[in-house]
């Protein structure tokens, strides 16, 4: 009963303008701020990675460096949270610990309510600093282990294996964590990104538009399908059978296949071409390249039986096997990345902000109904 055409998801849809993310989806096509995903992913490090997006300019030398020593600074959590984790049940999923405790770390934020350019950039070193700690501190809590303090001398990633593992991780697998950092960090308007930027149009605090991000991520059509390629692995490893073989057979039952093919993509996810190699070099690395060569045998029967493509999340799942990473963990890791695109795209929302507030269109009983009466229903 209106005049404009309602398009299902929004696919299509222009919602706002954006400096942050670029995607050309029929070029396979990702940069950050203009600069291509590959030189980024070849090049640079996570920290620079989340100064280009925040700032829209790469760093100096010396901005660098301010850059990560104020990232180092704000890596810590209050006790009070630390308590928290230890009060959650033992089964809680670590994407909902996640939630629950970024909501939380809202009380012991100094001037919670500000939004303002200034605050919102203090609140994303924070919010990035504690994402990865509260990921790694609650997987140590649940298996009885101690919190690992983090080191002051290693990187993002380096520090995020180290609280994990409390082990010093190997200069692979820092910077293949790294490069998968920097692949995740953002991709323009996902679901959780769009929904961080309505609720961050409200003026509502960062804590919760990056609450209400991770809520979104935490379904299964948005985060999570690199924990299903990596339980198909584990299936076709337990039961001893052909990969090509089982997927083979869950083409023929129509069954999904994890990890293939992309909405905006119609080649290969360039994020894909990255964490492809990463999964082979950690593989080797580590003398155990059955995960890599399972998957590259499936990738390239997909490809070839039904000309789809791998996404993100199907070399993402065997590298983070490889650096010996719980399965669970996997979308929390995402978070650990995307919260640099998160956090930029509520400081872009907030820089000028107009309440997001789309239409829909209706398609109900035809105005105007009467109502009638209880007695004559």
């Amino acid at each position: 009963m209106g005049t404009a055409v309602a398009t299902k998801g929004l696919e299509g849809i222009v919602a706002t303008n954006s400096s942050i993310c670029w995607i050309d989806g029929d070029a396979g096509v990702l940069a950050y701020r203009g600069i291509d995903i590959h030189e980024l992913a070849s090049k640079s490090t996570f920290e620079e990675t989340a100064y280009l997006l925040w700032n829209g300019t790469l760093s100096t030398l010396p901005e660098l460096d301010a850059f990560t020593r104020r990232l180092t600074e704000a890596r810590k959590l209050p006790p009070q949270i630390i308590d928290l984790l230890r009060s959650f049940p033992k089964e809680a999923t670590p994407m909902e610990v996640l939630r629950t405790a970024v909501s939380a770390l809202s009380f012991y934020d100094p001037n919670e309510k500000a939004v303002d350019h200034e605050s919102n950039i203090r609140k994303s070193f924070a919010l990035t600093a504690q994402i990865a700690m509260l990921v790694a501190a609650f997987d140590r809590l649940r298996k009885g282990k101690r919190v690992v303090d983090p080191d002051p001398s290693l990187s993002h990633a380096g520090n995020f294996l180290w609280m994990l593992t409390g082990e010093k991780p190997s200069d692979t697998a820092t910077r293949a964590l790294d490069v998968a950092l920097i692949l995740h960090a953002d991709h323009e308007l996902n679901a959780s990104t769009f929904a961080a930027r309505v609720i961050a149009a409200t003026l509502s605090d960062i804590h919760s538009a990056i609450t209400g991000a991770i809520g979104a991520l935490k379904g299964p059509l948005h985060g999570g399908a690199n924990e299903n390629v990596m339980r198909m692995l584990f299936a076709i490893e337990e039961q001893g059978e052909d990969p090509v073989e089982h997927v083979r057979q869950m083409l023929a039952e129509k069954k999904k296949v994890s990890g293939f093919g992309h909405r905006v993509y119609h080649t290969e996810d360039p994020r894909a071409t990255h964490l492809r190699k990463m999964s082979e070099d950690l593989g080797r690395a580590s003398g155990n390249t059955k995960w890599f060569d399972m998957s590259r045998k499936i990738e390239l029967f997909v490809n070839a039986e039904k000309k789809l493509n791998a996404n993100v999340d199907f070399y993402s799942a065997s590298t983070y096997t490889t650096l010996g990473i719980d399965l669970d963990l996997f979308t929390p890791i995402f978070a650990t990345s995307r919260i640099a695109g998160w956090a930029a795209h509520v400081i872009e929302q907030l820089d000028d902000n107009r309440l997001i507030r789309p239409r829909a269109e209706y398609v109900g009983p035809h105005y105007p109904v009467k109502y009638t009466p209880l007695a004559q229903r």
